[in-house]
Formats: structure tokens, C-alpha cells, sequence
């Protein structure tokens, strides 16, 4: 059940929502740019072979990129303009507006709560272009569009599944392998006690799992197939989720105030 302190941000926030933004908009140029940066990377590629296979690497280091982006950034006040608005974003905004008590979004005005701003995709874009022609450069003009369409689409992918995180529940995110799995994986993300050391992924839980970082004790193929189960969850962690979920009094802005204990548990928790 939602807190009063979750209902009356939500209400102030939707209040701050500009009336002319419109939610449609906002991921339909999203998805016709990213769809379409797709194509036509796959519409220029000339009997490509091999190159297939960087997408493996790409994929892999954009699963570690996105796992240091919502850890170092996204949880981290830095005091740079543009990594200063990412943390003012998601943890000032998006994890008061969505807890483990409702995570669920009931219109598309509250898409703007979700989904990225188009600058950044076109911060990847940028990125990817360059990273694109140097493996042009390097390899051949065929790993440089590959490089770039893996990088979009993995973009894609992330939205698309924080989208499913947010959807009230229903039988394709209860069902779909990888979905269930990183919906699950995301709420409990947004328990107030675990939001700023755990489930720092939001596609698969790869660099998750790595890093020791999840909430789940149990192997990688566990972790990516995991779905909705609770089995897993560690011991040692269980009575600061239930403590957070229930209460929040000890809650800023800026995450929850851990007692020195509830510190110490999470630290032991990701060392084992």
C-alpha cells in the first residue's frame, strides 16, 4: 500500500508536469529514432560474418556500463551540472514517486517519470557514432554498424524493460522470461533500504550478479531466469526490506538513513 509520503509526491509532482507535454510523443520519437537507427545500420552492412560476434563484447560492456551508470551516477551526488540533474532525476524523483509498495503508473503523463529525456539518446547516439567509426577504422565498416545498432538497441531494450517494471502487473511481464525476472529484480530495487547498494540492473542482471550486487543468492542462469520468485532472496537482508517497505521515517530525498547494523548487513550481504 502506498505511504503518504509516496501519495503526496506523486500528486505534487504530476502537478509540476507541463501541460503540454505529452507522453505518446515523448516515446514514440524515441522508438521511430532508435527503430530507425537500427534499420538502416542493418540496411548498410555487406555480407557480414563474423562481425555478428562483437555483439557479444558490445552487449556485455553495455550491461557493465549500465550497471556503473545507475551505481556511480544515478545514486551518487556529483556535483557536475549534467550528472547532478541525473541524480536529482532518479533518486530525488523517480524512487520517491515509485517504491516497492506501488511501482505502477496509470496514464502516459507519467511516462516522463519513466522513460529518459531524448537527449539521451542522442548522448548514445553520440557515443555509439563514435565508438561505431573507430570500429569501422579499426576492423571494417561492417563491425562499425554493428557496434552502433547493438548499442541502440540495447538502449531500447532498457527502456522497454523499465517500461514493463512500471506497467500495473499483467499476464506478458508476470510470463515473459527476462521480463519477470528484471520486473521483480527492479522492485525490489525500489525498497527504500536496498535503492543506493542493490539490483543496479535494468535489462539482465549480468553485471548485477558480477559484482555481487543483488539481492538474489544463486548463479547467473538463476539470476537471468529468477522470474518472480522469492526463494533466493538473502536471509541477512530480509528484515531491512520488510523494515523499509513498512516504514518511512528514517527516509530523505536523498535515500534511507541506514543505522551503523543495517550498514554492516548490506556490506556482508554483497560479500558473500
Amino acid at each position: 500500500m502506498m505511504t503518504e509520503r509516496q501519495r503526496k509526491f506523486r500528486e505534487q509532482y504530476k502537478s509540476d508536469i507541463s501541460p503540454l507535454y505529452n507522453g505518446l510523443v515523448h516515446i514514440g520519437v524515441m522508438y521511430v529514432v532508435g527503430i530507425a537507427a537500427v534499420i538502416y545500420c542493418l540496411s548498410q552492412l555487406t555480407t557480414a560474418t563474423w562481425e555478428y560476434l562483437l555483439i557479444i563484447p558490445v552487449f556485455l560492456a553495455g550491461n557493465f556500463v549500465e550497471w556503473a551508470m545507475h551505481t556511480c551516477v544515478m545514486h551518487k551526488r556529483i556535483n557536475v551540472f549534467a550528472l547532478r540533474a541525473i541524480y536529482e532525476r532518479h533518486t530525488r524523483q523517480h524512487h520517491q514517486y515509485f517504491t516497492d509498495n506501488d511501482i505502477t503508473i496509470d496514464s502516459s503523463k507519467e511516462f516522463r517519470i519513466v522513460f529518459f529525456p531524448w537527449r539521451v539518446l542522442l548522448t548514445l547516439g553520440v557515443g555509439g557514432l563514435v565508438l561505431g567509426y573507430l570500429a569501422s577504422v579499426i576492423i571494417n565498416p561492417n563491425a562499425g554498424y554493428i557496434v552502433f545498432l547493438t548499442m541502440v538497441m540495447q538502449y531500447m531494450i532498457y527502456e522497454t524493460f523499465h517500461y514493463c517494471c512500471h506497467v500495473h502487473d499483467n499476464w506478458f511481464v508476470r510470463n515473459v522470461p527476462f521480463i519477470n525476472t528484471i520486473r521483480r529484480h527492479h522492485t525490489a530495487h525500489h525498497n527504500m533500504g536496498l535503492m543506493m547498494h542493490y539490483n543496479m540492473n535494468l535489462t539482465f542482471p549480468i553485471a548485477d550478479w558480477f559484482m555481487k550486487t543483488s539481492d538474489l543468492d544463486r548463479g547467473l542462469l538463476g539470476h537471468l531466469f529468477n522470474g518472480y520468485s522469492e526463494k533466493h532472496i538473502k536471509e541477512e537482508l530480509k528484515p531491512i526490506i520488510k523494515k523499509y517497505r513498512n516504514d518511512d521515517a528514517s527516509v530523505s530525498l536523498d535515500g534511507p538513513n541506514l543505522t551503523s547494523d543495517e550498514q554492516k548487513t548490506l556490506n556482508r550481504a554483497m560479500a558473500r
